[in-house]
């Protein structure tokens, strides 16, 4: 593949009005009638993704993850460490870990990508959520965007960031997966924003994700409006058209709650995607694992009533112990010790970025085969 790529095979930001991709989710539909034909449409639409994306680019690493994992501590009812792991030779996947404190031979996780603002996974809200998901018993990732916090060897609009964010979130997966202490049969993924997109994405592409919420970002008419987003051509090509309402219905039939709110591009999901979706499941006879959380008064965060939402249903789906989370009219946060972006940083003085790493967008796409033109 060549950059740049043409804009004429990019599907960027508000693509279509509502009225248009409202006409468009009813020509997608129009396409499928039955479970054989939607697992037609849907292999497409991966192949599309993939092709898209130029999968095919990135080298086979196995189980090689070189993990870097420091400054354990020890807090009410969980634990945190901060972690880098080889995503491919020369590049790191930056973040932290939250554990559980109680003992168990096998633990469910919970991969936790994040949205666009600056150095988001040092922010409250994404401790808020680390923090609880591991003391209700889940393992959780939290990590890195792009150019955000230790992420720091591209800058965060490299021409194929959206292949980069979607091969981090698998090496993630495939790191979690290598741990003893990891149930693969219960593994989860939540993102808000840009994090949403890549929930949705790595969803479509890996069956071993068990249950997704991605969060306030799935939409028929907006398609992203980074270039981490919408800058490779996954939506359209020669063989193929679609959003993201179809390919976060790549998760059916497994387990997935779409939030949506009523101020961004969201605020139609209740009456345009998410019947499609509904639909999709209903093929499989499993329409109970679909869910959407709307919250018509909010607005586009991954703000305290969402994190309550997500508690819940991975509670039910991945069988965590919602009942460690102190509950009084809602569940109560406050347990959380919230620590300092310095004590978060996974790169030191003491803990230098590796020797090997690689360094600036040209690097990367040089050692990845990429020419720019």
């Amino acid at each position: 593949m060549r950059f740049p790529i043409p804009e004429d095979m990019l599907c960027r930001g508000a693509h279509w009005t509502p009225q248009e991709a409202n006409n468009q989710m009813k020509a997608f539909a129009e396409t499928w009638s039955d479970l054989a034909s939607w697992e037609a449409r849907a292999k497409t639409i991966r192949e599309g993704i993939l092709s898209g994306l130029a999968w095919d680019h990135m080298p086979q690493v196995g189980n090689r993850f070189n993990p870097i994992i420091h400054s354990r501590r020890e807090m009410d009812g969980y634990i945190v460490e901060n972690i880098a792991i080889e995503s491919f030779p020369g590049f790191y996947v930056t973040g932290n870990l939250y554990l559980p404190m109680d003992s168990a031979e096998k633990y469910p996780a919970i991969l936790n990508p994040h949205g666009h603002e600056p150095n988001k996974r040092l922010t409250p809200a994404l401790q808020y959520r680390g923090a609880c998901f591991a003391r209700a018993g889940a393992i959780a990732f939290v990590y890195d965007m792009l150019g955000h916090a230790d992420s720091k060897q591209v800058s965060h609009y490299i021409p194929i960031s959206p292949l980069l964010h979607t091969w981090n979130s698998k090496r993630v997966l495939d790191y979690l997966l290598s741990r003893p202490d990891v149930d693969p049969e219960r593994i989860g993924i939540t993102g808000g924003s840009g994090g949403g997109t890549q929930t949705f994405m790595l969803t479509a592409l890996d069956e071993r994700i068990k249950a997704a919420a991605p969060v306030v970002q799935v939409s028929a008419h907006f398609f992203g409006g980074c270039a981490c987003e919408s800058g490779m051509p996954i939506h359209k090509s020669a063989h193929h058209q679609t959003n993201n309402v179809e390919i976060a219905a790549l998760a059916a039939p497994r387990p997935m709650m779409v939030v949506s709110d009523g101020v961004d591009w969201t605020r139609f999901t209740p009456n345009i995607e998410f019947p499609y979706l509904q639909r999709v499941y209903a093929v499989y006879g499993a329409e109970q694992n679909v869910e959407n959380a709307h919250f018509p008064t909010e607005g586009h965060d991954y703000g305290y009533s969402k994190r309550c939402a997500a508690y819940n249903f991975f509670s039910h789906h991945l069988k965590l112990k919602y009942g460690n989370l102190p509950y009084k009219d809602g569940y109560d946060e406050s347990f959380v010790t919230l620590l300092s972006p310095q004590e978060l940083q996974v790169f030191t003085d003491e803990h230098p970025r590796p020797a090997d790493a690689l360094q600036g967008d040209e690097a990367v796409m040089d050692a990845l085969g990429f020419a720019v033109a």
